[in-house]
C-alpha cells in the first residue's frame, strides 16, 4: 500500500472504545480490539496476539493526520506567528489580528477569512464560466480537427482512386494507339511482302522461260542445214526493279510521340477552370473531374474550413488570376437560378454578406442582371436566352466582360481597379458545366 493511499478512520477504530487503536490485538474470530479494552471487558488477563498489520496501518494513518495538522498550522502570519483570520480588502492579503492594529493597515477594511473566501468564490464564478465556454470552444475545434483528419484521409483515398482511374484510361488510350499503329505497320508489311512475292514469281517464270530459250538456241546453233537460217527472232525486255517496295518507316516513326499526343488530346478534354472542392458549399456536388457542379437539397458533411462557403450555394475555381487576360465558357442550359463571374481572394465565405467582392451576371427565374460591388444588380434586357456564358477577365485593364458565344451577343462589362487575385465564381441552384477548350495542337493546325 502506498504511503499516500487513503486510510479510512472507521477501519482503524476500536469497536469497544470507539477510538483509534492504541495497542490492537487480534481475536481468534479475526476481529481486532484494543488490548486494554479487551482486559476491561473480559476482566481477564488473556493477552491476544499483536495485530502487526493493523498497527502499521494505524501508524500510517497517524502520520497522515500529523502532516495535515502541520500543513494547517503552517498557515500563520509570517510576522506575528498568529493564525490568519482576517482578509485586508485594500492589500488583498490574509492577515492576523495583530496586523489589523498595525500602522501598515491603518484605516484598512477587513473581512473574516471565511467571508473573503465566499466573496472570492462568487467572483470566480463568471471567470469559471468564461473558462468553461473557452473549454467548449477548444473541444469544438478539437472535434473539427478530428473530422478534418478523417476528411483528409477520405480526400486522399478518393483522389488516389481517381488518379489510378485516369492513368488506367490513359494507358488504355496508349495501348489502343499502339495496337492501331502496329496493325498499320503489319498491314503495310503484308502489302509490300505480297508485292515482292508476286514479283519474285514473275521473275522465276521469266528466268525459266529465258533458260529454256537459251537451251533451244544452243541446240539450233549446232545445226548445219538451212533450217538455222529460219530461226525466229525472239526478244525479252529487261526486268525493272519495283519502286515503292520498301515500308514507309518514316510514316510510322516520324513524330510518333507527338502524333500519339495529338490522338490523346482528341480523346482527353482540357478545362480552363478547375473547381476547388474545398470552397464548395455543402449542398453542391462536383463531378470527379471537377468541371461540373450541381445543386442538391441534401447537405453533405465536409469540414467547415475557413475557405468554404456556408450560406449560399457557391464554389470558386482553384486558380486565381492577377494579370493578363483569361476567359472561360460555362454551359448554363435552361437553368433559371445561377450566377457566374469572378470573386476576390479575400471575399467573405461565411454568412450572407458575400457580394462585396463579386462581379457577375445572374439569372433569377426569367430575369437577367449584372452585379458588382460598385453598382449592385442591373437588369440585362435579352431577346434570346443564352445557353452558354463566356467570362473574359482583363485584369490589367480592370475589366470583366460577359457574352453569349453561341449567339455572339454581348451581355455586360463591369469595371474596377483590381488589387488582388480574382477567382472564377459560381453560384448554382442548377447544373453548370465548364466547357472544355480546343487543344493547342488543333490551334497549331488552324494557324
Amino acid at each position: 500500500m502506498s504511503a499516500e493511499s487513503p486510510l479510512r478512520k472507521e477501519d482503524l477504530t476500536c469497536r469497544t472504545c470507539h477510538r483509534i487503536f492504541r495497542d490492537p490485538g487480534l481475536l481468534p474470530c479475526g476481529h481486532s480490539v484494543c488490548k486494554v479494552c479487551l482486559q476491561y471487558r473480559r476482566a481477564s488477563t488473556e493477552n491476544p496476539d499483536d495485530n502487526l498489520s493493523l498497527k502499521n496501518q494505524r501508524e500510517l494513518f497517524s502520520q497522515q493526520r500529523r502532516r495535515r495538522a502541520s500543513a494547517v498550522s503552517e498557515v500563520l502570519c509570517s510576522l506575528h506567528r498568529e493564525k490568519l483570520k482576517l482578509f485586508c480588502l485594500e492589500d488583498q492579503l490574509p492577515v492576523c489580528v495583530v496586523c489589523q492594529t498595525s500602522r501598515k493597515h491603518t484605516n484598512h477594511r477587513f473581512l473574516p477569512v471565511e467571508e473573503a473566501v465566499l466573496d472570492f468564490k462568487e467572483k470566480l464564478k463568471p471567470k469559471l464560466k468564461t473558462l468553461q465556454e473557452k473549454l467548449k470552444i477548444f473541444k469544438e475545434v478539437k472535434q473539427y480537427c478530428d473530422e478534418t483528419a478523417d476528411h483528409i484521409k477520405s480526400q486522399a483515398q478518393h483522389a488516389e482512386e481517381n488518379i489510378k482511374k485516369a492513368f488506367s484510361e490513359l494507358r488504355q488510350i496508349l495501348r489502343d494507339e499502339e495496337e492501331s499503329r502496329i496493325s498499320a505497320l503489319r498491314e503495310e508489311e503484308e502489302q509490300k511482302s505480297q508485292m515482292i512475292k508476286e514479283k519474285i514469281m514473275e521473275m522465276r517464270r521469266d528466268i525459266s522461260s529465258l533458260t529454256e530459250r537459251i537451251r533451244a538456241t544452243e541446240e539450233e546453233m549446232g545445226a548445219e542445214d538451212i533450217s538455222f537460217l529460219q530461226v525466229t527472232q525472239w526478244t525479252l525486255q529487261d526486268p525493272e526493279r519495283i519502286s515503292g517496295a520498301l515500308i514507309r518507316v518514316d510514316k510510322h516513326l516520324g513524330n510518333l510521340k507527338f502524333r500519339v499526343w495529338e490522338k490523346m488530346q482528341e480523346k482527353v478534354d482540357y478545362s480552363p477552370v478547375i473547381l476547388d472542392p474545398n470552397t464548395a458549399e455543402p449542398r453542391l456536388v462536383l463531378s470527379e473531374d471537377l468541371t461540373t457542379v450541381r445543386f442538391t437539397t441534401r447537405r453533405q458533411q465536409p469540414p467547415d474550413n475557413p475557405e468554404r462557403f456556408d450560406w449560399f450555394p457557391c464554389v470558386l475555381g482553384s486558380e486565381g488570376f492577377n494579370s493578363w487576360r483569361h476567359s472561360w465558357d460555362i454551359e448554363v442550359g435552361d437553368g433559371q437560378n445561377w450566377m457566374v463571374g469572378v470573386a476576390t481572394e479575400s471575399n467573405l465565405r461565411k454568412g450572407a454578406d458575400i457580394w462585396r467582392g463579386v462581379w457577375c451576371v445572374a439569372r433569377h427565374n426569367d430575369k437577367y442582371s449584372s452585379s458588382s460591388r460598385d453598382q449592385g444588380f442591373v437588369p440585362i434586357p435579352l431577346k434570346q436566352e443564352p445557353k452558354r456564358i463566356r467570362v473574359e477577365l482583363h485584369w490589367d485593364e480592370g475589366r470583366v466582360s460577359f457574352s453569349d458565344p453561341v449567339n455572339n451577343t454581348h451581355l455586360s462589362t463591369l469595371t474596377h481597379t483590381f488589387a488582388e487575385s480574382l477567382f472564377p465564381f459560381f453560384y448554382s441552384r442548377v447544373h453548370l458545366r465548364i466547357v472544355p477548350v480546343r487543344s493547342q495542337t488543333e490551334k497549331l493546325h488552324s494557324m
